[in-house]
């Protein structure tokens, strides 16, 4: 037999095994039917086979198991019937998340990526068809770059790492992210767009950055320089999972002086709260960008004296948990003229270093813990919670926060954070980034239940008390659109099934996300990716295709599953005789 008819027929029987395993796999594809190929794939793809089988997890695996549940942050979607991956991947070298992309693209599994950090609805591990998850939790190297100020992060670090090898470095050098030392630094904070208690003064996380590698859906690994700059632009704060996965960002760093200010103030009803929250609309989103004012509200019981008797009543707390770029004389002196009802004085204050502020607003005891802390990324510490959001424009009247008060202690449980702007976020075009919430914002508000008691009428009921709250706040809130916040994922406000209508449910909730700025990251999610491979409930949507009778969603179905299963046995048929012919 002549080599090229070898060729040919070696060509012949690959096909073979694969229209046979396809018609196999077409009705349900499972964990140890994808494991064969896949493996083989991936170790034909990347420059470390040796390791291949020892990142890869079948759902047989005696640690499948202990990888999938240790950094679900939600216990939402920690249960038996949660839907599970066919396969587990996590990659310690780049190559292999270039191969886990070509390989999952190639046998037409879906894929999903986690990288370690908080998932509000769990889509970076959770899916209704078959997938794959590619789990970065191991991409957490971090250089720190004092001299030049820069830092490179990959993907799969926490926040509280980042913050930990900045201070191992520089004690005057800090970033702008988020206040949970456990969030994860890749696909979300910083690709959603990430904020925390130096927004006012720095902005968020996204307007720091000054590179970034992923790897498309062909598997290149670009950098700012290759992906170019619409690409770039989309992955600072148009969520990174719609584009391709992240594996590091290049950030700038930003000054901190030696010594920072933290207070938390807190007031009920009885002790003048309402008056409290308005003069706060007027103070936290206007005064000295150094300065932030967190706002927690919450449904509290209090001790009520009436005549003789001490009774225990529903009221509502407000406190006011304070960050300030100074020290406390100052402080003290500038809320004294801004916010009197506050009644601040220096014994509210605490002076620290900004690694140590670090500490206290993750409700670590002041002078207790060490900045080794934030190294432990608290696995397996799922709670049971809901989150929303919203943003507010106009300052709520007395009449208003009142009628709120009166809601809130009717739910019983769900409570909201108001997360004041202005500052440093009015000076940044709303179209800088996809992070559209700049100007105009007095503040953002997040909806927050957490319940301890499993099961689907417990979830349902404390669900459902952060959504009648949302539905009450809808005079108060943006409208047209009425805006939310990426990094609060919601799948309330619109999810995408990939069918027909893909674009217009895309637009659903990415018109609430991203505002004016979403028809360009639709532009850019068609250019890249344009079957739409790297995809979840709330990603990005590619434009409808023209021709009519092509799958207009780019829903990306298994490879094979297109093929009617008399036409794969034909194809079978007939390449077997052509093997004796």
């Amino acid at each position: 037999m002549g080599k090229s008819s070898f060729l040919n027929h070696f060509s012949v029987i690959f096909l073979l095994f694969f229209l046979l395993n396809a018609s196999v796999s077409v009705a349900a594809p499972t964990s140890e039917s994808v494991y064969t190929p896949f493996l083989q794939c991936l170790t034909n793809y990347t420059k470390f086979p040796d390791q291949v089988s020892n990142i890869v997890f079948t759902q047989t695996n005696s640690s499948f198991s202990s990888v999938l549940q240790a950094y679900i942050r939600n216990a939402r979607f920690n249960t038996t019937s949660t839907p599970k991956p066919l396969l587990i991947v996590t990659p310690l070298q780049e190559s292999q998340v270039q191969g886990a992309v070509v390989c999952a693209k190639t046998i037409g599994i879906q894929l999903r990526i986690r990288s370690g950090g908080h998932d509000l609805e769990g889509i970076s591990y959770v899916s209704d068809q078959p997938f794959i998850i590619l789990d970065l939790f191991q991409f957490r190297n971090i250089t720190v770059d004092v001299q030049n100020e820069i830092a490179v992060v990959q993907a799969g670090a926490t926040v509280g790492e980042f913050y930990y090898r900045i201070w191992e470095k520089s004690k005057v050098h800090g970033f702008p992210a988020g206040v949970c030392p456990t969030v994860g630094v890749g696909g979300g904070h910083f690709s959603g767009g990430g904020y925390g208690n130096m927004i006012r003064k720095h902005g968020l996380s996204v307007d720091h950055v000054i590179d970034a590698r992923i790897v498309d859906v062909n598997g290149r690994i670009l950098d700012k320089n290759a992906m170019g700059e619409d690409l770039f632009w989309a992955v600072r704060g148009g969520g990174g999972a719609s584009f391709g996965v992240i594996l590091s960002f290049t950030v700038k760093l930003v000054p901190v002086p030696e010594i920072v200010t933290v207070f938390r103030v807190a007031k009920t009803l009885e002790q003048n709260a309402t008056e409290l929250v308005l003069q706060w609309q007027q103070v936290a989103p206007r005064t000295d960008d150094r300065l932030f004012l967190r706002l927690l509200l919450q449904p509290v019981s209090s001790k009520v004296v009436k005549g003789k008797k001490t009774m225990r009543a529903k009221t509502i707390r407000a406190t006011v948990i304070a960050f300030f770029l100074g020290g406390s004389d100052e402080l003290v002196n500038l809320l004294g003229k801004e916010f009197p009802a506050l009644g601040l004085n220096k014994e509210n204050c605490s002076e620290m270093s900004w690694i140590n502020s670090v500490l206290w607003w993750a409700s670590f005891d002041n002078g207790t813990a060490e900045p080794e802390v934030l190294l432990d990324r608290n696995t397996n510490s799922a709670s049971l919670h809901k989150r929303k959001s919203d943003y507010v424009q106009k300052p709520i009247s007395k009449d208003g926060l009142e009628g709120i008060w009166t809601k809130m202690i009717e739910l019983g449980k769900t409570g909201c954070v108001f997360n004041p702007y202005g500052g440093k976020m009015n000076e940044i075009p709303s179209e800088a980034t996809p992070f559209p919430h700049r100007a105009g914002n007095l503040f953002k508000i997040q909806y927050s239940v957490n319940w301890g008691e499993p099961g689907a009428d417990a979830e349902n009921n404390f669900t459902n008390q952060a959504r009648e709250l949302y539905s009450y706040m809808t005079p108060f809130v943006s409208n047209s659109p009425r805006s939310a916040f990426l990094n609060y994922r919601d799948l309330d406000i619109g999810t995408n099934h990939f069918g027909k209508n893909s674009y217009e449910e895309g637009a659903g909730y990415g018109v609430k996300y991203f505002n004016n700025n979403f028809e360009r990251l639709v532009k850019i999610k068609t250019v890249v990716d344009p079957e739409n491979f790297f995809r979840n409930e709330q990603s990005i949507p590619t434009r409808p295709r023209l021709d009519p009778g092509g799958n207009k969603s780019g829903a990306g179905k298994m490879l094979y599953s297109s093929l009617p299963r008399k036409l794969m046995v034909t194809l079978v048929w007939f390449l077997i005789l052509e093997l004796f012919i």
